[in-house]
């Protein structure tokens, strides 16, 4: 006999929206003890899950064996396996739609994210623009399921519980009474990223007042330039490349603040409960992707009628000449930074 309440939950990217997920479900695993849930996502994120009680994680391989529609019912036939009492997807994609096609077929609940694509448009687009926050995404998610019958209050407060730094990390840790900060100065999308020499400066000011700064994110190229700024700012430190993910989440919650865009950064260290300083450029907190307990306050944005003309960040800012982003000075950053670390 099937698990009275086994739920499959399907996300299978982007990296900020999967991490999402883990902070909703941790509240959910306290909340509802004697349900169990199989979250269906890319093997990468797997560690996001870890410490989350009664989850098992199953992994989707969308460029192999789960490729294509039959590679979806395969997908499909090994999540049957674990006799789940309903489906929630919290992507609405192609392949999660198909995915939940096969589960409905069989007779299982299904129940799905409402993205509140509509208003999201009326939030972004250039004229008659309605200005106003939208349902926050951690909230969308609850809401699929609570639909499903659950009972789950998100707390939107940070839980910060450092966990137990790798081993090749502890000497960056010696200095117990200097603050941490982490930094993840890039982003899928090139928009929602910080002009890179303005970061620079953000960097040389954290540095020059004896701040240990941690840099976090990114591939080969963004790893040559992290090793640079570590090369030229004493107390700076290049992780990326160095550890894996499951590491990097040990490190941020041992950070007291993160420095992040509006991307994975901020999502990541949300999950570890640690406060972050976020830069909004063409996107907007309004859109419902505030990272998870995070304070709007916190958000350094600067104020015009073209903003937000962007959803996810992968369109260039229609501010003018200079872009939202270039008109953010790197000194507002410090400031924001100095005024929670010494506040």
């Amino acid at each position: 006999m099937p698990a009275k309440n086994k739920i499959i939950v399907l996300r299978f990217s982007a990296m900020g929206d999967v991490a999402m997920v883990a902070s909703v479900l941790k509240e959910f695993a306290i909340q509802n003890p004697a349900a169990e849930i199989i979250m269906v996502s890319r093997e990468a994120f797997k560690p996001f899950f870890n410490d989350i009680p009664n989850v098992v994680f199953h992994a989707i391989q969308p460029k192999t064996i789960h490729k294509g529609i039959i590679g979806l019912y395969k997908l499909y036939q090994e999540l049957r396996k674990y006799q789940p009492t309903a489906t929630a997807d919290l992507h609405d994609n192609l392949r999660s739609r198909a995915v939940c096609t096969f589960f409905r077929l069989a007779g299982i609940k299904i129940k799905r994210l409402d993205k509140g694509r509509a208003e999201k448009k009326v939030l972004i687009r250039s004229e008659n623009k309605i200005f106003k926050p939208l349902r926050q995404t951690v909230e969308r998610y609850a809401d699929v399921f609570r639909e499903l019958d659950f009972n789950i209050q998100l707390s939107h407060q940070l839980k910060q519980n450092p966990r137990e730094l790798p081993s090749k990390a502890t000497n960056l840790f010696n200095h117990l009474s200097v603050k941490k900060i982490g930094i993840s100065p890039f982003a899928q999308h090139i928009y929602k990223v910080y002009p890179l020499e303005k970061m620079e400066q953000v960097i040389a000011s954290l540095s020059s007042m004896g701040f240990e700064l941690f840099i976090f994110g990114g591939g080969k190229s963004e790893q040559t330039i992290a090793e640079n700024w570590a090369n030229s700012h004493p107390h700076t430190h290049n992780l990326i490349g160095n550890f894996n993910l499951t590491e990097e989440l040990a490190i941020i919650s041992n950070l007291d603040l993160m420095l992040s865009m509006d991307s994975s950064g901020m999502h990541m260290a949300s999950l570890v409960g640690v406060p972050v300083v976020s830069v909004w450029g063409p996107t907007h907190p309004y859109a419902g992707f505030l990272g998870y307990g995070q304070s709007e306050s916190n958000c350094v944005q600067i104020e015009h009628p073209a903003r937000p003309n962007s959803i996810y960040g992968n369109k260039p800012c229609k501010c003018g000449v200079e872009s939202c982003m270039d008109l953010i000075e790197p000194q507002t950053i410090v400031n924001k930074i100095k005024e929670n670390l010494n506040g």
